[in-house]
């Protein structure tokens, strides 16, 4: 008999609210997001009037997310329930 052990991880959604305007934006912060650790994915609502950042993750990267868009001159901010 073989037994199995799964380790459930599970999965957050950061919200922030950005000044991001347009898709080159976008392009200039994809190799900073694209930093950040293993199993994380992203996506920007620029529709959105908050223009929302969205970052699906397993570890809280919620200040470095911040830290990153500010010091490309971008405002960000999280948004909590």
């Amino acid at each position: 008999m073989r037994l199995y052990r799964y380790t459930a991880v599970l999965m957050t959604i950061l919200v922030f609210k950005t000044s991001v305007k347009y898709k080159k934006d976008i392009k200039l912060l994809a190799p900073v997001l694209n930093t950040l650790p293993a199993n994380v994915t992203w996506h920007f609502d620029l529709e959105d009037p908050d223009r929302i950042l969205r970052v699906e993750t397993k570890e809280d990267v919620a200040a470095h997310v911040t830290e990153a868009l500010q010091l490309n001159g971008f405002a960000c901010e999280e948004l909590v329930d």
